[in-house]
Parts: structure tokens; sequence; C-alpha cells
């Protein structure tokens, strides 16, 4: 192999004048990684580093079996359409995701069904579970927003025998009781995209131990092809292609081998915030149980509506200081993409809290890259926004 220039320190990113809301820590060791990958992932070791992601990923959580898909999204729409996820069937979702959470169940001519979250984790909410689940609940959707899980054991006693599908995509590095995020549900599903605490570009991972949707989700990931019959171009069933490639996973392994690192690191931006911002009325941060770990992917202020500024009122203040932010994500059900479904139309009645929350919380910058200067300059911006209430300059 080429021998590779010296790369031993971090890459160091410019940012410019902004602030940057989300963004990777990458080292030598991703390059590294790649470009042996890129040199040697070939003919009888064609694709070699997707099989050794997968393994070292079930490993680290723990779960039999992990399978490499090209993002989220992916992820989620293998998931359902392996748990038999169809029409006339509905899957329970909560209000407060990215609309990939729901988009696959739609996909599979199946409906979502819209829940409230948690207004101290920021999760699927028990009760709200309790009220929307019916006689056509197919799977229900838990989503560790922010980097933060849902009270999986009461979420168990009322799903009884339906099936969990834990969308993980913020959660790397998260645990509830000890045990870590993507295995909490009979399924999990993670994101690697770019903005993720740890990540391949895009890419994406299912991951569970149940050996016989493991063995269906294989196939399907590569056109309905068996391993049996792999080299004979053999189809049992018209499957997807949505393999990962072998420098996307290679790109991963090095992520995975630093994962402790970069966990700390989004723990230490979050410590940075906490500090600055104790004590300020009528703000609150990212939620913590004793019984679990947040990992806090994106930190989160929630404003108390007396300040009187909104989500995007107080992005456009933080925006006129060169600080890119980030709103709380939107409920699923006030998007026009869900205006043609009847379980959307009283959502914002039954579901309050996510429709209250998002109207009054945003995120802060959180990349990987930030450095602590940074975070005080966001603060100080912050903090005279929220006295001012209006620009500070």
């Amino acid at each position: 192999m080429t021998e590779l220039a010296d790369l031993s320190t971090p890459v160091v990113y410019p940012t410019g004048p902004r602030i940057p809301v989300a963004g990777p820590w990458v080292t030598d060791l991703e390059v590294r990684y790649v470009s042996e990958a890129a040199a040697n992932d070939w003919y009888a070791d064609a694709g070699r580093s997707v099989p050794l992601f997968e393994r070292e990923f079930a490993d680290h959580l723990g779960r039999r079996h992990a399978i490499a898909v090209p993002h989220g999204t992916s992820a989620l729409y293998l998931a359902m359409l392996a748990l038999g996820v169809g029409p006339g069937d509905e899957v329970v979702v909560p209000e407060a995701t990215w609309v990939a959470s729901a988009a696959p169940i739609v996909y599979l001519g199946a409906t979502p069904v819209f829940a409230d979250i948690d207004p101290h984790s920021w999760c699927l909410d028990v009760d709200s579970l309790h009220r929307v689940i019916g006689p056509r609940t197919k799977l229900i959707v838990t989503v560790d927003l922010y980097g933060n899980t849902p009270d999986m054991t009461r979420i168990r006693e009322v799903a009884g025998d339906i099936p969990i599908l834990e969308d993980a995509a913020q959660a790397i590095g998260a645990s509830r009781n000890g045990v870590p995020a993507g295995a909490l549900g009979d399924i999990g599903v993670f994101s690697f995209h770019g903005t993720k605490t740890m990540t391949t570009g895009e890419g994406g991972m299912v991951v569970t131990d149940d050996d016989e949707l493991h063995e269906r989700m294989s196939r399907i990931r590569d056109h309905g092809r068996t391993s049996a019959d792999h080299k004979f171009f053999v189809t049992d069933e018209i499957g997807h292609k949505f393999r990962m490639s072998s420098l996307q996973a290679a790109f991963g392994r090095a992520q995975l081998a630093r994962i402790d690192e970069l966990v700390d690191k989004k723990r230490e931006i979050f410590d940075w915030y906490a500090q600055r911002l104790a004590g300020l009325p009528g703000v609150t941060l990212n939620p913590s149980q004793a019984d679990a770990v947040n990992t806090c992917w994106m930190v989160t202020a929630v404003v108390d509506r007396a300040r009187g500024l909104s989500t995007r009122r107080m992005m456009e203040l933080l925006d006129r200081h060169q600080i890119d932010s980030r709103p709380f994500l939107p409920p699923l059900s006030s998007l026009p993409a869900f205006d043609g479904y009847q379980t959307a139309a009283s959502a914002a009645k039954n579901n309050p809290v996510a429709y209250d929350i998002a109207s009054r919380a945003i995120n802060l910058p959180s990349a990987l890259m930030l450095t602590e200067d940074q975070v005080e300059a966001v603060c100080t911006a912050f903090v005279e926004i929220l006295h001012n209430g209006e620009d500070p300059s």
C-alpha cells in the first residue's frame, strides 16, 4: 500500500465567521481506514469492510445482528417491510421526529397514527400511546429524540404483543437502565448522516436479535437474493438495493473505534452550555432521568412562552450573529405532507405537548468541532436575545 502522508493530528475545518449547528469530527484514523479500503476491498476481498462493520457494530450494542444500509430512511423502511407493515395497517409514531420516521409507513401503504411526547423526556408519551393503539395497530415506532430514550418498560406494558421499532438515529451512546439505545426495542435503526455523532457521510444500520428478521432483511436489501444462490443471480422475490459501500463502512469502523471520545465530546459541549445558561430564568435544556444516559446529540433550549419568542424568531436573531441553529422538530401532523390523513386532522388537539414545545424550542450549535469559545459566543448572543427580545447588536 502506498505510504500515506503524516496525518497524526485531527483535521481542522475552517468554519468562517459562522458557527455551525452540526458537523463531524474526523481524524487520521478515518482517512487511513478509507484509504486502506479503497486500495484493498476488491476482487477476493470485495466489500470486506461491510461485514466487518456490521459485526463490530452488533457487538458494540450487544445484539446478534446488524445490517448496514445506505441511510437511516432505508433502515426504517427495511425494518418495517420485514415486519410485514402494509396496506390497511396503522403504525404509531411520535409527533416530535424527523419525517423519515414516518415516511416509510406511507411508502408501504400503511397509515401513520400520531402520538404525543412526554414533557419530561420529549420521547413517546405512554398515556398518549395507550389512547391511539387500535385493532389495526401493526407496529409502534419510538424515537430517541436528540439522544434521550423513552420509558420502554411502560411502553412494552401498553404495547403487549405489538412489535416496537426503536428509531435510535440520534442516540448512539445513549442508554436506559443500562441497555444501550438501539437495543431497547425489538428492532433498532441508526442513521450515520453527516450531522450525527457517528457518521459515514450517509448511511444507516438495522440491528436485531431475531434470526428470521435478519435473514429476511439481508435478502431484501440485496435484490431478494439468498446467500445460497447469490453467485447464480437467483432472486426469490423482488427486493431493493440497500447495500452500504465498502468505503462508507470503512469510515464507520474508524468512527466506531472512536465512539467513546465522540460521545464524550457531545457531553462536553452540553456541559459548556449548561454551565453558561444555568440559572437563566425561563430556559430549560435537554432533559435527563436518573435511569437514563442522554447523549444530547443536539443541545436544545426550551424558552418560556412568557418571553414571547417563537422558534422562528430566535433562529432569525441568531442568524444575524452568524450563528446557525435548527428548530425543535415540528409535529409530524402539522406537515403539509400529511394533510390528507384523517389521523392528522385532530392531532394538534390531541397532542398538545409536541405542538407547544415545538413552538418555543431551538437547537443550538452542537457540531463536534465546536470550541468552548464558540459556545461562549453563542451563549452571549442567546442570553442577550432573551433579555432584550430583539437583536442585541
